[in-house]
């Protein structure tokens, strides 16, 4: 799928005290023949050929770096090794290897939500050190997706941020913060177009969408610990009735809760809306003939109370096998996935570079008008909850936001609710 501070790096030594599960490793040729802690230390140095493991729905963003990597770098080939479409089913392909201590795939594009639970479980190698690699020309909230317990894990690679949406023809301008956009509706409604879309079905859209509200309120859904729920906050509360009130209300159309992002961007393309909360792809269908809203639409940030809101990060990150045994050779590999003419290829494939500077290229704007307004998103973005328990945190949010979005409790009962939730999944 699609303003924090960079959290410090610590020593080597000090990442792998942090690791929660030590895993043994399997005898077989495949494996690196010790015991999780003793991995970080081994192959740090170590070359050849690696294999980079990824999604099967996006590799072929990924195909011209490797072929690329690969003319230049004859005797540390990459071999891409797909996984399964569906995101559930690549995460246990991954997990089955990784808990076997086996070094089958050297490199994992991650998503960004699994990041922290492959470092927890001590199947990722610490970016530290020898192989520590720069994060200064990254957007930063990216750099945060891929830390745990202030260690970089993972070498950010793509990233996304939910957009703002609006119809230029009914909204003159983008609105300045949420209560600019719920006065505009009354003029922007009509008998066929409601306010604002989005997703609110019971999926991880719901997930995403109840955090930007949380997190563009000043709350949180946890602590930096990854365990301690900070849902029931003032601000988290009041980020979560925010969204409530607003789908009672009408500025969000109630039929949200059975939209995903594919929903919301048929509606929105199909101009049944007045602004719309999607990701960056649904710009190119809107401006695709036939479209409904060609040449009427414009894209934003997210609004909050007092401005641009907290979009909630995608993307992948990538992370070094810890059982790897050619961990300089993916070190360089990930590095070479940032590197300016990569990141580049991204952003012409609607693949959101983690590099701030390709989103001032002029001619990249040109073709792509939606950059700016990404990268302010990008900015601004929080990662979802950092923690190595994301889906039962993410299952919790959606469970209850569900049920305060259709009355069964009250906004507070649900933060009440969501919390209990979170702390029984962090036990």
């Amino acid at each position: 799928m699609r303003s924090f501070n960079t959290r410090s790096r610590i020593a080597v030594a000090a990442s792998a005290a942090v690791l929660l599960a030590l895993a043994g490793c399997s005898s077989d040729d495949s494996s690196s023949g010790g015991s999780v802690d003793e991995a970080v230390s081994q192959n740090v140095d170590g070359r050849g050929p690696i294999t980079f493991a990824m999604g099967k729905n996006d590799v072929d963003k990924l195909q011209p770096v490797i072929a690329s990597w690969n003319a230049a770098n004859p005797d540390e080939q990459v071999s891409l090794k797909e996984l399964p479409g569906e995101a559930d089913d690549q995460r246990n392909q991954l997990v089955q290897s990784l808990q076997a201590g086996n070094a089958d795939y050297d490199v994992m594009a991650l998503d960004v939500t699994w990041t922290a639970e492959f470092a927890a479980n001590g199947w990722l190698q610490p970016l530290d050190g020898a192989l520590a690699i720069d994060t200064a020309n990254l957007l930063p909230a990216t750099v945060d997706s891929a830390t745990y317990r202030g260690t970089l894990f993972a070498a950010p690679q793509n990233t996304n941020a939910q957009l703002l949406y609006y119809r230029t023809d009914l909204v003159p301008a983008a609105p300045a913060d949420w209560k600019a956009l719920t006065d505009s509706c009354a003029a922007a409604v009509t008998k066929t177009t409601d306010c604002l879309i989005t997703q609110l079905k019971q999926y991880e859209g719901l997930t995403v969408n109840t955090t930007q509200f949380i997190n563009s309120w000043g709350g949180a859904v946890v602590a930096e610990d990854g365990k301690t729920p900070e849902v029931t906050s003032p601000q988290s509360v009041a980020g979560l009735q925010a969204l409530v009130d607003a789908y009672n209300g009408g500025t969000i159309a109630k039929r949200s809760t059975s939209f995903t992002e594919e929903e919301t961007n048929l509606a929105f393309v199909g101009g049944e809306s007045a602004y719309a909360y999607n990701w960056p792809y649904m710009y190119t269908n809107a401006e695709k003939d036939g479209s409904a809203v060609k040449g009427k639409v414009a894209v934003a940030p997210i609004v909050g109370p007092a401005g641009a809101g907290a979009s909630t990060l995608g993307g992948y990150n990538n992370g070094i096998n810890v059982f790897s045994k050619s961990k300089a050779t993916a070190k360089d590999f990930v590095e070479f996935i940032q590197n300016p003419e990569n990141q580049m290829s991204f952003a012409d494939a609607s693949f959101p570079p983690v590099l701030a500077s390709v989103y001032d290229d002029a001619a990249l704007v040109a073709k792509y008008p939606y950059l700016p307004a990404l990268k302010a998103a990008l900015e601004n973005a929080v990662p979802r909850p950092v923690t190595p328990y994301y889906s039962a945190i993410s299952k919790a949010i959606q469970d209850n936001a569900t049920a305060a979005l259709n009355g069964s409790v009250s906004v507070q009962q649900a933060a009440d609710d969501m919390s209990a939730a979170i702390t029984n999944a962090a036990k």
